[in-house]
């Protein structure tokens, strides 16, 4: 299927043929017939793209704090490589589409197949979007007009938020396609409406719309006039829509609006406010989010759990049905607001269009219709990159499920240079299957994992998804007779685990887990002056883990198996692998339960007992500074000393012909896991992190887990 991509490091957009999604629990698949392009949010896009580093890092301040702080923990040359890494990511393009059910995912209820809905999917011809995202499109609203419901919906959301009433008086700032459409909700709402713009064309149809308006392109006074609009008291509110890095509108909607009048931010703009313009006038000012209620909250949005209509009215999802409803009564007319439309394959030209011509307003992508282009043309979940040659027997032969940034950055770059043949690449949605695909050397993308697993022609396979679907994925793979390679944690329940232990045979397929650290140059360097001691070791190891928000996939239970058992288990491991002996007993304790902290198992401290009577701590800790080494171990052994810092430099004290071992780079072990694993297939060795040692590990982890539930 096609499919609009943006590179963020060129700014090229393109028209691309990626595999087609299936439909997800939870989801509706849906066949596109008309999208439409944002001319605010779009073209910002487009245009950060085509700029340069240097412009790149000036529109993101924020994020150039980010980096230069990562430039001292972990190196410039570690920092640049994520750097490229991020900008080389295809961008899918759009959120206003309006198209035919053609899947009812897993318990999706009240949509079936047939169906006419809008949903916030990209402009591809099929697109997987969940329940809460979509709506149904009235009989007498067409596909293009319906396109419209998202865009509206933000603007919607912006005068939910201004709260008017029948008889007031408001001023909108910038008449683009919000703007405009705002302008007929507001005028819906028996307001009266003063349209701010440059473009002539737009005040045109604004004042057909109802509005009086203001011309800044021909010099006219915006205060003046809304002082004029008011009689004298001033306008009730403002609704800023405009694009612009300037304050100016936010001083102008001040300055217009009467005493405790309302401002609502839509668009983008400077944000120099002056204290004296709101303080006077006590005027509220409130910046609107996206399509209203839901937005960004995970439960809702990906999970499908609505808001209880009594407690909160309006979501995204009502907000939707009001616009489209809006639309089928006359209330709100966007025929006037489609400046052109292009097919699908021609959707390079309306992107240029868009960057070319700031005027412009509504462009309408055109998908094939089912006589066009047949459904079983358009649903092929798997694509050939480059033509597939048979692999060699008894050479690792690989296909990777997830194509994300770790994997992409990490660990597809270590297996090509451990020279494994690459096969076929999945992912959910295809996109990043297919351009990953293409820059490593894949044979095929695809969206099927089934395929994929059972493809005679691969022995092994990488599963780097999100944790919730790592045991499931290990489990049929090894069922397929197939070798495993598994981010952590291979699971993040007990239950899952018993489950892998149970249909793990001995003598059956390599399964293995990747630990990385431990093939850390710096860390196998460790590991050998240790072995020349019998001496229990002491290890402390400080993680400086680094604050994730409460609402990240990472700390659901359900789907990330919270922080320590998502991401713990790599320190557990190492110590494991630093003692060189079975865990005894494992504690741990968590951070107090103290005011304003929301968080607690992130700030997590474990004691380790080892059968050979190593001991251990581990410090996990979300609470410190950025700038501070994320991962520190000191090792004290038979009157010695060892500190690993960031895996970049191995200081040594007390040990005879060694006192540093220091990397250009930092090295976490990606390359040589990756290699271990590779060079076990092709000699036909034992997995290079033992089995019992992999259950050994995960059980502690839940043993951390269960300890600080109780506490």
């Amino acid at each position: 299927m096609l499919q609009v991509l943006q590179n963020l490091s060129s700014g090229e957009t393109e028209v691309v043929d990626v595999p087609c999604p299936g439909a997800k629990p939870g989801c509706l698949l849906i066949r596109t017939s008309k999208t439409l392009i944002s001319a605010g949010t779009e073209r910002m896009l487009v245009e950060f793209g085509k700029a340069g580093l240097i412009a790149k890092a000036k529109s993101q301040p924020d994020k150039v704090k980010d980096v230069l702080s990562k430039v001292k923990t972990d190196g410039l040359m570690t920092t640049l490589d994520a750097v490229k890494s991020k900008l080389d990511q295809p961008l899918p393009l759009g959120y206003c589409n309006a198209g035919t059910v053609m899947e009812v995912g897993e318990g999706v209820e009240g949509f079936t197949v047939g169906d006419r809905v809008i949903s916030n999917g990209q402009h591809a011809e099929v697109v997987n979007i969940p329940i809460n995202l979509c709506a149904k499109i009235p009989d007498n609203v067409p596909f293009d007009e319906a396109a419209f419901t998202v865009l509206g919906s933000i603007g919607l959301q912006g005068i939910r938020l201004l709260k008017p009433t029948l008889g007031e008086s408001f001023v909108v700032t910038g008449l683009g396609l919000i703007g405009l459409m705002c302008v007929q909700m507001l005028r819906a709402n028996g307001c009266r409406v003063l349209g701010i713009d440059f473009d002539a064309a737009k005040l045109k149809l604004a004042e057909e719309m109802g509005a009086e308006v203001v011309n800044l392109g021909a010099g006219e006074d915006p205060e003046a006039a809304a002082a004029a609009f008011s009689n004298g008291r001033g306008v009730d509110g403002a609704l800023i829509t405009a694009s612009t890095s300037s304050s100016e509108p936010a001083a102008q909607a001040a300055h217009m609006c009467r005493k405790r009048g309302r401002i609502i931010l839509v668009g983008v703009i400077g944000l120099e406010l002056s204290r004296n313009d709101f303080y006077e006038k006590e005027l509220s000012f409130q910046v609107s989010c996206s399509y209203g209620p839901g937005r960004y909250d995970l439960d809702y949005e990906e999970k499908g759990r609505d808001y209880p209509l009594p407690f909160v009215r309006w979501t995204e999802q009502r907000n939707f049905e009001a616009i489209l409803e809006l639309m089928s009564n006359g209330g709100l007319d966007v025929k006037p607001l489609i400046s052109d439309s292009y097919k699908i394959a021609d959707a390079g030209d309306a992107f240029v269009k868009l960057t070319e011509d700031k005027a412009i307003l509504g462009l309408v992508i055109d998908y094939p219709t089912d006589e066009e282009k047949p459904e079983e043309t358009l649903r092929k979940p798997i694509i050939e990159v480059k033509e597939f040659a048979k692999p060699e027997a008894g050479k690792p032969a690989v296909s990777f499920i997830g194509a994300g940034n770790y994997s992409s950055r990490m660990l597809l770059p270590a297996f090509v240079k451990a020279g494994a043949k690459l096969l076929t690449l999945a992912s959910r949605g295809g996109v990043s299957a297919k351009h990953n695909a293409g820059k490593f050397g894949f044979s095929h993308a695809t969206t099927d994992t089934d395929a994929l697993i059972s493809d005679p022609n691969c022995n092994a396979v990488a599963v780097v998804t999100r944790h919730d679907t790592h045991a499931d994925f290990v489990i049929k793979a090894m069922a397929a007779g197939k070798d495993v390679f598994v981010e952590k944690p291979i699971a993040i329940t007990r239950d899952q685990l018993s489950q892998i232990e149970e249909a793990y045979d001995e003598g059956g397929p390599r399964v293995m887990v990747g630990f990385n650290r431990r093939f850390a140059p710096t860390v196998k360097k460790m590991k050998s002056l240790l072995d020349t001691t019998s001496e229990p070791r002491s290890v402390i190891y400080t993680v400086n883990a680094g604050a994730i928000p409460a609402n990240h996939w990472t700390q659901d239970r359900e789907v990330g198996g919270g922080r320590f058992i998502g991401e713990g288990c790599h320190f557990v491991d190492l110590l494991r692998f630093l003692a060189g002996s079975p865990i005894k007993r494992i504690q741990a304790m968590m951070m107090g339960d103290a005011p304003g902290i929301e968080i607690r198992t992130d700030k997590t401290i474990v004691n380790i007992e080892f059968e050979d009577g190593s001991i251990g701590s581990i410090q996990y800790l979300a609470d410190g500074h950025k700038s501070f080494p994320k991962e520190r171990i000191d090792v004290f052994c038979g009157g010695k000393a060892l500190q690993l810092d960031n895996f970049r430099k191995l200081t040594g004290y007390g040990w005879s012909g060694f006192k540093s071992l220091k990397n250009s780079k930092q090295d976490k072990g990606q390359d040589g896991c990756s290699e271990a694993f590779v060079t076990a297939i092709s000699t036909g060795g034992p997995s290079p992190i033992p089995f019992d040692e992999i259950m050994e590990v995960h059980k502690a982890c839940f043993d951390v887990d269960e300890q600080c539930s109780a506490g």
